[in-house]
């Protein structure tokens, strides 16, 4: 079951209708992160955000990724876990939503939905490389 603060940002992402164009298609990394990661993340990345406080895990700081792996960006494993294929079962259950299931059903949750998620988790693990300290 999800927590109480995943709910509330799930009910944030609701779409219009399956049919309906996603208003994220054209969003840039910086506007997907201030959407879908700043509440918890922080407005710069170092998890500081609003929900921070309230959940259970520290949130980590996005701006430290170089760092915490050798000097590399772990463009791979971040893109996995914004959408949802990386989790660490060490750690208990998942709390960050599965971004990558949630922006494929505000496409329309088509075929070609895949396509274009994938382009927006482009944009987000750029901007997120684009922060590094």
């Amino acid at each position: 079951m999800r927590s109480a603060i995943s709910l509330v940002l799930l009910c944030c992402l609701a779409s219009p209708s399956a049919t309906a164009a996603s208003p994220f298609a054209d969003y840039n990394g910086r506007d997907l992160y201030a959407r879908f990661c700043a509440s918890c993340h922080g407005a710069a990345g170092f998890g500081d955000g609003p929900v921070a406080p309230a959940l259970k895990v520290m949130v980590p700081d996005l701006t430290r990724l170089y760092q915490r792996h050798g000097g590399r960006f772990p463009e791979d494993l971040v893109r996995r876990i914004i959408d949802g294929r990386q989790v660490y079962p060490v750690h208990g259950s998942r709390v960050m939503p599965v971004w990558g299931q949630e922006l494929w059903l505000a496409e329309g949750a088509g075929a070609d939905a895949g396509t274009e998620v994938a382009r927006m988790v482009d944009r987000l693990v750029d901007y997120l490389r684009s922060i590094q300290q």
